[in-house]
C-alpha cells in the first residue's frame, strides 16, 4: 500500500460527505428488502422462494433504470462541474422519458404474463403461483419508482444526497408498518400474505415519489425544471447521450441477466438452494451498501473534476478509491461472517437451507475485496470517465464466457454441492480485478463527454 494513500484528507472528507448518505439510503433500501424477506419468511419456504424469484423481475427492471440513469449521471456530474443547470435539466428530462417508457413495458409484461416469466426461474407450481400474485400486485409501483429513480441519481450527481436518504427512510417506515398489518392481518386488515407485502411496497413507492418531487421544487434544487427545460434536448444531444448511455444500459442488462441465470441455476437445483441464495444476497446487501456508496460518491467527484478540466485530480481520485475499497472490504467481510450465526433466529427455514447459507457466507466473505475493487472501478471510475464500452466487455466476457457456464456445469452435470456452485460463480471477481488493474493503469478510461 503506498504511503500516500491517506495523505489527501480533503478527498476522503468530500468522498464520505457524498458517500455516507448514499450508503445510508441503500442500507435503508436493503433493510426494506430484508424486512419483506424476514416477514414473508415467517410464512414458509415456498413464500420466501416465490417473492425472491418475483423480485428478480423487479431487479431486472431496476438494472435497466440504473443503466439509463447511471449513463445520464455521467453527463450530470460533468455538467455540474461546469455549473450548467440547463444541461442538467435536459439530461434529467431525457432520463424521465426513458424510465417511464421502460416502466410501462415492465408493467404490461407482469400484468399479462407473470406465470410465464416466473416459469423461467422455477418449475415449482406453488412458487410460480405465489410469485405471480406478488408481481401483479406490485406492478402499479413501477412508473413512480422509475421517475423517483431518475430524481435520486440526479440529486446524487449534484451533491444533493440528503433528500434521497430522508425519502427512503420515510418509505421504509411506511413499508414496515403496512407489512405488519397487511401480511399477517391486524385490526380491520385481513391477512393478505405475499400480496400484502406488495401492497405495502406500492404505497411506500408512491409516498417516496411525492416527497422527492415536492421537496425538490420547494427548495428549487438544480433538478427542479420546467417542462420546456426537461424537453430542451436536441437530436445532437440525444445522439451523444445514447452513444454513452446505451453501453451502460447494455452493461446493466447483461449483468442483470447474468444474475437472473444465477437464480435459474439455484432454482433448478432445488427450492432449498434458491432460498439459501436469496437469504445470502439479502443479508449481504446490508454491508454491500458501503461499496455502492463509495462507487457512486467517487463517480460524482471524478465526473466533476473532468467537467472542471482537472484531469490529473480525476486520475488521482481513481487510484485512491481502487486501493482503498479492497482494504475496507476485507474489514467489512469480517463483520459480515458473524451474521450467518444469527440466521436461525431470523428465518423460519429448514436445516438444509441454513447449512447451505452458512457455507455460502464463507465464500461471499472471501470474494469481498475483489468485488469491491470491481464495483469502484466500473461504477466509480470508468463510468465517470465515459469509458462505457469497456464496462460492457468487462462484464460480458468474464461472466458469460467463464463463471455462468462453469456454474451451470457444476450444478447440472457434476451435481456439485450448493456452496461449490456459488464459489464458481463468485470466482469471476478475481479475474475481473486483474483486467481492471490493466485498464486503470492505461489511463484510457478518462473522457470528457460534454464538450464536442
Amino acid at each position: 500500500m503506498p504511503a500516500s494513500l491517506f495523505k489527501d484528507r480533503q478527498f476522503y472528507k468530500r468522498l464520505f460527505i457524498i458517500s455516507v448518505p448514499i450508503m445510508l439510503q441503500n442500507l435503508i433500501n436493503s433493510f426494506v428488502n430484508m424486512v419483506d424477506t424476514v416477514m414473508i419468511g415467517r410464512l414458509g419456504t415456498t413464500e420466501i422462494a416465490a417473492v425472491g424469484l418475483a423480485n428478480n423481475v423487479f431487479f431486472l427492471f431496476t438494472m435497466v433504470l440504473f443503466g439509463i440513469c447511471s449513463g445520464g449521471a455521467i453527463f450530470t456530474a460533468q455538467f455540474w462541474g461546469k455549473k450548467d443547470i440547463r444541461g442538467i435539466r435536459k439530461n434529467t428530462g431525457l432520463c424521465f422519458i426513458l424510465n417511464t417508457a421502460v416502466a410501462f413495458l415492465f408493467t404490461l409484461a407482469v400484468i399479462c404474463i407473470p406465470e410465464r416469466i416466473l416459469g423461467v426461474y422455477s418449475r415449482d407450481p406453488e412458487v410460480i403461483r405465489a410469485g405471480a400474485v406478488y408481481l401483479k400486485t406490485l406492478s402499479p409501483s413501477f412508473i413512480p419508482f422509475g421517475i423517483s429513480f431518475a430524481f435520486v441519481l440526479t440529486l446524487r450527481s449534484t451533491e444533493r444526497v440528503t433528500l434521497a436518504m430522508v425519502t427512503t427512510l420515510i418509505a421504509l417506515a411506511i413499508n414496515v408498518v403496512l407489512n405488519y398489518f397487511l401480511i399477517f392481518g391486524a385490526g380491520p386488515f385481513p391477512a393478505m400474505g405475499v400480496a400484502g407485502a406488495a401492497v405495502a411496497t406500492v404505497i411506500a413507492r408512491y409516498a417516496e415519489f411525492i416527497v422527492l418531487a415536492v421537496v425538490s421544487y420547494k427548495k428549487k434544487y438544480e433538478i427542479a425544471g420546467t417542462f420546456r427545460e426537461y424537453t430542451g434536448f436536441n437530436r445532437a444531444f440525444v445522439g451523444r447521450f445514447l452513444v454513452i448511455t446505451a453501453p451502460v444500459i447494455l452493461n446493466e442488462c447483461i449483468w442483470a441477466l447474468g444474475i437472473t441465470v444465477q437464480n435459474v441455476i439455484f432454482a433448478r437445483t432445488g427450492t432449498d438452494a434458491i432460498a439459501a441464495f436469496n437469504i445470502t444476497n439479502t443479508v449481504s446487501q446490508l454491508t454491500w451498501v458501503v461499496f455502492i456508496g463509495l462507487g457512486n460518491g467517487v463517480a460524482v467527484l471524478i465526473g466533476k473534476k473532468i467537467g472542471e478540466g482537472d484531469e490529473e485530480a480525476a486520475r488521482d481520485y481513481a487510484r485512491r478509491i481502487t486501493a482503498f475499497a479492497p482494504l475496507l472490504a476485507a474489514a467489512v467481510a469480517l463483520c459480515l461472517f458473524p451474521l450467518s450465526k444469527l440466521l436461525p433466529l431470523i428465518f423460519n427455514v429448514n436445516a438444509a437451507v441454513l447449512g447451505f447459507t452458512s457455507l455460502m457466507f464463507i465464500v461471499l466473505c472471501c470474494s469481498y475485496p475483489f468485488r469491491a475493487f470491481n464495483m469502484c472501478l466500473i461504477v466509480g471510475v470508468c463510468r465517470a470517465g465515459g469509458d462505457t464500452v469497456f464496462c460492457v466487455l468487462f462484464e460480458m466476457v468474464v461472466m458469460w464466457a467463464y463463471s455462468l457456464p462453469l456454474g451451470a456445469v457444476m450444478a447440472f452435470i457434476v451435481r456439485a454441492p450448493v456452496w461449490v456452485i456459488y464459489l464458481c460463480l463468485c470466482s469471476e471477481d478475481l479475474f475481473k480485478m486483474f483486467w481492471g488493474l490493466w485498464r486503470l493503469k492505461s489511463g484510457r478510461w478518462l473522457n470528457n463527454v460534454i464538450d464536442g
